[in-house]
């Protein structure tokens, strides 16, 4: 089991049941997320040593949110209290083919607003195996951008592995923006979650055009990305067919050791909770690279991980290890008994 440090901001969630609109709802469910907190509960969920580094407003909130990640063995020893507010986000639940749609308000927000780093970070990477942060947190502000950049330095100077999921999220920055700071930060990357569309318009790689083969497409890409960053020891993603909201094909794929792989597709109907998916499939990447399994054995794991996320309401992975190895052997849907 590995020790890992993940970075970033945690969000209140208010979510609409199915069926609502966020303009005629009457009431709102609330729970924790965020990219970087949704893997480290995965990780911890997985045995390993995960401390979580953010901040949150120094009020019932703030405590609340320290209770929820130490409910899934996540330390918040590096989590800080201060600020004005935690941050916001709504989300209409998508149906059938109306897509689900997210509202943020997190402007000012403890972890947003801030300017300078606040952590001991001797202390904050002290044995550290695996520090993962996302996209997400250089987009919150002019001044994250570089102390995403500084994080990330300081880490791999200490002999930290850099995990770095690109996570672009076109309401927080325009792709010109996510473009100029992601190229400065891919080169201190060690592991890196980044598929096709990352590939071609955030790294201006052209455009597979051969056939309409989805493997031949995917090693492309990863090999033109390992040609701009041949630091890079790990690429990965999903590739999702959408039926409808509530129904979808996810197939996960892996490049290492300038190799490919890929597992098999699941069919995913109904799902209950999409948001989060994605963090499950890095968390179930990374916990298998800390444990040095095998790539198939990697991949597999992963998009089972991710398939089993979306059966579940939250941001964020609720299966351990044999979970989700049981889903792998049976995964039929069958009452286990």
């Amino acid at each position: 089991m590995g020790k890992v440090v993940t970075l970033g901001e945690i969000m209140m969630r208010l979510s609409t049941n199915p069926g609502e609109r966020l303009a005629h709802a009457q009431q709102l469910e609330v729970c924790y997320g965020g990219g970087e907190a949704n893997v480290a509960i995965s990780l911890a969920n997985y045995g390993h040593e995960v401390a979580f580094a953010s901040k949150v407003p120094n009020n019932a909130l703030g405590q609340s949110v320290k209770k929820f990640l130490n409910s899934y063995g996540v330390s918040t020893t590096h989590l800080l209290f201060g600020g004005q507010r935690l941050g916001l986000y709504y989300m209409e639940a998508g149906v059938g083919k109306r897509s689900a749609d997210v509202i943020y308000d997190r402007t000012g927000s403890s972890f947003a607003a801030i300017t300078e780093i606040e952590w001991d970070l001797d202390a904050l990477f002290e044995g550290v195996d695996l520090f993962h942060i996302s996209g997400i947190t250089p987009a919150l502000s002019k001044e994250w951008k570089q102390l995403t950049i500084d994080l990330i330095k300081t880490a791999k100077k200490t002999g930290v592995k850099i995990s770095f999921d690109i996570n672009y999220r076109s309401k927080l920055w325009s792709l010109e923006e996510a473009r100029e700071i992601i190229k400065l930060i891919l080169p201190y990357v060690d592991y890196c979650s980044a598929g096709d569309m990352d590939a071609r318009y955030l790294l201006n790689i052209s455009e597979y055009s051969e056939n309409n083969d989805n493997k031949n497409a995917m090693i492309y890409y990863y090999q033109e990305m390992q040609k701009l960053f041949p630091n890079i020891e790990v690429f990965y993603s999903t590739k999702r067919i959408i039926h409808s909201a509530t129904e979808n094909d996810l197939t996960g794929n892996l490049w290492i050791e300038k190799k490919y792989y890929e597992s098999d597709c699941h069919n995913i109907n109904p799902i209950i909770d999409r948001i989060g998916g994605g963090d499950a499939f890095s968390g179930g990447v990374l916990h298998g690279l800390l444990c040095q399994n095998d790539p198939q054995t990697i991949i597999n794991f992963a998009t089972a991980a991710s398939a089993l996320k979306h059966t579940v309401n939250g941001d964020c992975n609720q299966f351990s290890v044999s979970e989700v190895n049981d889903f792998l052997e049976t995964g039929s849907g069958k009452i286990n008994r």
